[in-house]
C-alpha cells in the first residue's frame, strides 16, 4: 500500500513531537495507581497479619519484649515476602500488557508506519483498515466502503456507513471497522476522546471472578470462620482453667494462627500470573488470567483451515474457462486466462489485503502489457456479503466505460449468473476436479449493467459466469504433529471453514485430520433441531460453508454438551465465536483486530503448535498448583492438631507452640509451596492424560481426602514424639524441639513426595529444579540455627538434641510422609 495515492504526506518527525509535547500521549489515564501501598495494605488486612500485630500486641504488654520483637521482626518478614509475591505477580501482568499494545498505521513524512496506538498524536493522518479498532477520533478525509461498528459508544449493533460527506464525518476511539478502509485527521486523543469522556467507569469495572478464585476465596473464608469459632472456645476454655486474660488469649491466638491457609490465595495469585508471563515468552499473549486456569481443561479445538492448517501464502495455480470449458495453468498466455485473471482483479479491493486478493494483483501485473489500475476509478462496490458470499465492485474510466466485476463462492456467482443447464454441469465438474486436488476455489463474474442508478442488493445484477480460479495454500510442515499432539491429549480437533467440503477434505485428508470423510454446510446445520445439532457437533469433525451464525451455533452446542471449546479465528466475523468459546485464540499476524479484542489469548506467530505449548503449559500450572494446595492443607493439619490436642485433653505440656513457633513454621511453608512447586517441571504424563473437567474443585472429599489422610499421618508422628518425650521424662522444652523437628521433617519429606502423586520419588529425584535443593537446604540450616545456637534456642526454649533424638525424629518424619509411596506404587500397578 503506498501512501501517495491518498494525497498526503502526515506529519513530519518535528511536527508529531511538538504535538506531543503540547497535547500528550494517547492513554487513558483516571485513576492514580500506588503498587506498594495498594500491596502494603492489602497484607496489612490479612487474617494472619492482624493475628500477628495482636500476638505482639499481648506480648510487649506483659513485658515480652523479645517475643513482641521476633513477632514484629516476622511481620515485616512476611510483609516483604507478600510484597515480593505481588509485585512479582504484578510486573509479570504489566509486562505482558505492555507486550500485548494495540498497534495503529499512520502516515507520516510520507510513509505509512505502524506504530503502537498510545503514540499517535493531534494531527496524524490515520488509516484505519477492515477489522481494525479505532485509536483515536478524528475527522475523515478519504474511506473506501468504510463502514463502522460504533455499539460501543450508541449500543447499536449495526454497522454505519460514512464517508467525508456524511453529517457525521468523524470516526472515534473504540469502535471497529466493519468494512473497507478509512484515513481521518486525528483532533482527540486520550481522555479527550468522546469514549475518554465517558469511559470512567470502564476503569471501574471489576474483573470477574473465576471459579477456582471463588473456591479458593470461599474455603479460606470458612478457616477463618472455623478459626475465629475455635479461638472462641479455646480462649473460654482456658480463661476457665486458668483465669489469666493475656494468658488464655494468646494461647487461642496461636490456634487460630495454625488455623489459617493464608498462603493458598498468594500461591494462586502468583502461579497465575507468572504462568501468563511464562506463555509470553512462548509466543502466546494471554490477556486474561483466568485462561490459564482453564487451558487444562480443554476438550475440543475448533481451528479455521486457512492460514491455521495452511500457510496462508496463497498463490493463483490454475484456472478454469467456462468459455472453452478447459483448465489451464494461472501462468499460461491463453487470452481467455489473461482475461480472466483482469476480471478477478477488477472484483478485488482496490488496495486489496486478503491474500488472494493481493495474489490476484500481483497475477494480474505480471501478465498485463498495460496496467490500466490507474485509469479506472472506483465508483460503486457492494462489500463481500450473502450466504455463500460474494462481492462486486463497479469501476469506471474517464471515458465512461463500466466494469461490473464480482467474485466469491462458486455457489453464489452460478446462483447469480446466466449460465446454462450444460454450463453448470460443466462448472460443477471443473469445480470438483480442483477442489479434490485441495485447491482453494473461487468464481469470477461480470454483468452487463450500464446505469449509473446501481441496484441496492449485488444479487439484483445479472452475471456472466467468466471462470474459476484455483488457489494453492501448501498444509503448513508440523500440522500433522500438531494434531497428533492434540489427539493425543484426548483433545479432538474441528475444522470450522467458509471453504467448500471437497478443498478441505483434500487438505485434511493430507494432514492426516481425523474424520475427513464426514463434513456438514452451514445451510444444512442450520435446519437442525437443537438434539440433532448436539449430536451432529459431537460426530462431526468438519463444517464447511460455514458463516457467522452456524459458527456461533456450533459453538454453543459444544459447550451445552460439556465440552471446554477453544476456538481460533482471525476475522471480524469471527469475533462472536470467539467471545463465546471458553479460549478464545486470535491470529497474531492475520488477525484482525476485533478478532484480537474477543480472543482470550493470542498467537503471536499463527502457530497451532503454540497452542499445544498453551494447554500443556495449562495443564503443567494447573497441576504445580493442586500439590502447592494440597501441600498447604497436608502440612496445616498437624499443626493444628498439634496445638489443639494437648490443649483440649489437659496433656502435661498443653501450650506446646506459642505464636512465635507457629510464624517460624509459616515462613519456612510459603517459600516452600509459591516457589518449589511453582517451578516444578511438567510430568512425563501430563499431555497423555484426558483433560480434566472445568468444575473441578480440589476442595472437594475426593481432592481433600489425600491432604486429609497425610496430614494426619504426620500428626500421628508428632504426638507420638510428644509422648515418647513425656515417657522418657523430657522437659517441656525437649519435648517441644523434638516435636517441631517432627514438623520440620515431615516438612521436608512431604515437599519430595508430593512433587507427584503418580510417580515415585525416586523419579522425581531426576526433575530439574533446582529450587528443591535451595530451599531444603536453607530449612536444615534454620533448623540447626534454632537447636544449636545456645541464644537462639533459648528465645525458642529449645533444647539441643544428640545424634540419637535428631535421627529419630527425622525417621519419623520420614515414616510418616513417605507411606504415600505405597500409595503411588498402587496406583502405577493398576
Amino acid at each position: 500500500m503506498n501512501a501517495t495515492q491518498f494525497k498526503t504526506s502526515g506529519l513530519t518527525d518535528s511536527q508529531v513531537l511538538s504535538s506531543r509535547g503540547k497535547f500528550g500521549k494517547n492513554s487513558l489515564d483516571y485513576k492514580k495507581e500506588s503498587p506498594f501501598f495498594d500491596t502494603l495494605l492489602r497484607t496489612i488486612k490479612d487474617p494472619m497479619m492482624i493475628l500477628l500485630l495482636t500476638a505482639a500486641s499481648i506480648y510487649f504488654i506483659s513485658g515480652k519484649v523479645d517475643d513482641g520483637l521476633f513477632l514484629v521482626v516476622a511481620i515485616v518478614f512476611q510483609t516483604s515476602i507478600s510484597i515480593f509475591q505481588y509485585s512479582r505477580s504484578k510486573n509479570a501482568l504489566e509486562k505482558l500488557k505492555a507486550y500485548s499494545q494495540s498497534k495503529s498505521k499512520v502516515i507520516r513524512n510520507g510513509q505509512i508506519v505502524t506504530i503502537i496506538s498510545s503514540e499517535i498524536v493531534i494531527g496524524d493522518s490515520l488509516l484505519v483498515e477492515e477489522g481494525k479498532t479505532i485509536a483515536a477520533d478524528g475527522i475523515i478525509f478519504h474511506s473506501n466502503d468504510f463502514s463502522v461498528n460504533e455499539s460501543i459508544l450508541t449500543g447499536e449493533s449495526f454497522a454505519v456507513f460514512k464517508d467525508k460527506d456524511s453529517n457525521d464525518n468523524k470516526i472515534y476511539t473504540g469502535t471497529s471497522v466493519a468494512s473497507g478502509l478509512v484515513i481521518a485527521t486525528v483532533n482527540a486523543i486520550a481522555n479527550n476522546t468522546k469514549l475518554g469522556r465517558i469511559g470512567k467507569s470502564l476503569k471501574e469495572i471489576n474483573e470477574e471472578k473465576t471459579p477456582l478464585e471463588i473456591q479458593i476465596s470461599n474455603f479460606v473464608k470458612k478457616m477463618a470462620v472455623i478459626g475465629a469459632v475455635v479461638f472462641l472456645i479455646v480462649w473460654g476454655i482456658n480463661y476457665w482453667h486458668s483465669p489469666v486474660f493475656l494468658t488464655s488469649l494468646l494461647k487461642s491466638l496461636t490456634l487460630a494462627m495454625s488455623i489459617l491457609p493464608e498462603e493458598i490465595p498468594v500461591v494462586f495469585t502468583t502461579f497465575m500470573a507468572l504462568g501468563a508471563w511464562r506463555l509470553m515468552k512462548m509466543g502466546i499473549i494471554v490477556k486474561q488470567m483466568k485462561t490459564v486456569e482453564t487451558l487444562g481443561s480443554a476438550t475440543v479445538i475448533c481451528t479455521d483451515k486457512t492460514g491455521t492448517l495452511t500457510e496462508n501464502k496463497m498463490s493463483l495455480a490454475k484456472v478454469y474457462l467456462l468459455e472453452t470449458n478447459e483448465i489451464v495453468e494461472a501462468n499460461s498466455t491463453n487470452t481467455e486466462a489473461l482475461q480472466l485473471i483482469e476480471n478477478a482483479m477488477w472484483a478485488s479491493e482496490q488496495i486489496p489485503f486478503d491474500p488472494m486478493e493481493i495474489a490476484l494483483h500481483q497475477a494480474y501485473k505480471e501478465s498485463t502489457k498495460v496496467d490500466k489500475r490507474l485509469e479506472y476509478k472506483l465508483v460503486h462496490e457492494y462489500p463481500l456479503a450473502g450466504k455463500p458470499p460474494f462481492m462486486t465492485h463497479i469501476f469506471k474510466d474517464k471515458k465512461g466505460t463500466q466494469i461490473v466485476a464480482a467474485k466469491g463462492a462458486p455457489e453464489a456467482i452460478i446462483q447469480n449468473s446466466k449460465a446454462t443447464a450444460l454450463e453448470k454441469k460443466h462448472i460443477s465438474t471443473a469445480l470438483n476436479s480442483l477442489a479434490a486436488e485441495g485447491y482453494r476455489i473461487l468464481a469470477v463474474g461480470l454483468s452487463d449493467f450500464t446505469g449509473t442508478n446501481y441496484p441496492k442488493n449485488q444479487d439484483d445484477l445479472s452475471f456472466h459466469f467468466s471462470g474459476l480460479l484455483a488457489f494453492y495454500d501448501p498444509p503448513k510442515k508440523n500440522i500433522q504433529k500438531v494434531l497428533e499432539d492434540f489427539y493425543t491429549a484426548g483433545i479432538s480437533v474441528k475444522i470450522i471453514t467458509g471453504d467448500n467440503a471437497e478443498t478441505t477434505a483434500s487438505i485434511a485428508k493430507q494432514v492426516g485430520f481425523r474424520g475427513y470423510d464426514k463434513s456438514i454446510s452451514g445451510d444444512e446445520l442450520m435446519k437442525l433441531n437443537a438434539k440433532e445439532l448436539k449430536k451432529c457437533v459431537m460426530e462431526t469433525n468438519i463444517f464447511n460453508r460455514i458463516f457467522p451464525e452456524a459458527k456461533l451455533k456450533i459453538i454453543k452446542a459444544l459447550k451445552e454438551s460439556k465440552q471446554v471449546v477453544a476456538m481460533t479465528g482471525d476475522g471480524v466475523n469471527d469475533a462472536p465465536a470467539l467471545k463465546a468459546a471458553h479460549i478464545g485464540i486470535a491470529m497474531g499476524k492475520k488477525g484482525t483486530e476485533i478478532a484480537k479484542e474477543a480472543a482470550s489469548l493470542i498467537l503471536i506467530e499463527d502457530d497451532l503448535s503454540k497452542m499445544v505449548d498453551a494447554v500443556a503449559m495449562g495443564r503443567k500450572i494447573y497441576s504445580n498448583l493442586k500439590k502447592a494446595i494440597q501441600y498447604i492443607i497436608s502440612i496445616h493439619i498437624p499443626i493444628i492438631l498439634t496445638v489443639f490436642i494437648p490443649l483440649a485433653l489437659g496433656w502435661v505440656y498443653p501450650t506446646i507452640f506459642s505464636p512465635v513457633h507457629i510464624i517460624f513454621l509459616e515462613i519456612i511453608m510459603g517459600p516452600t509451596c509459591s516457589i518449589i512447586y511453582e517451578n516444578e517441571p511438567m510430568e512425563k504424563n501430563t499431555m497423555t492424560l484426558k483433560p480434566k473437567t472445568l468444575t473441578t474443585t480440589f476442595f472437594n472429599w475426593k481432592e481433600l481426602s489425600t491432604s486429609i489422610v497425610q496430614g494426619i499421618v504426620i500428626t500421628l508422628g508428632t504426638l507420638f514424639v510428644y509422648q515418647y518425650s513425656v515417657m522418657n521424662n523430657y522437659n517441656e522444652s525437649l519435648t517441644r524441639t523434638m516435636v517441631f523437628t517432627v514438623l520440620i521433617a515431615a516438612n521436608i519429606f512431604l515437599t519430595l513426595i508430593n512433587r507427584s502423586f503418580y510417580y515415585s520419588i525416586l523419579a522425581t529425584m531426576k526433575y530439574k529444579n533446582n529450587m528443591v535443593i535451595y530451599i531444603i537446604l536453607i530449612t536444615l540450616s534454620l533448623l540447626a540455627l534454632l537447636i544449636y545456637i545456645a541464644p537462639i534456642a533459648r528465645f525458642f526454649e529449645f533444647k539441643t538434641l544428640n545424634l540419637w533424638q535428631l535421627s529419630l525424629c527425622f525417621l519419623i518424619g520420614f515414616v510418616s510422609v513417605t507411606w504415600f509411596e505405597i500409595v503411588k506404587w498402587i496406583k502405577r500397578k493398576s
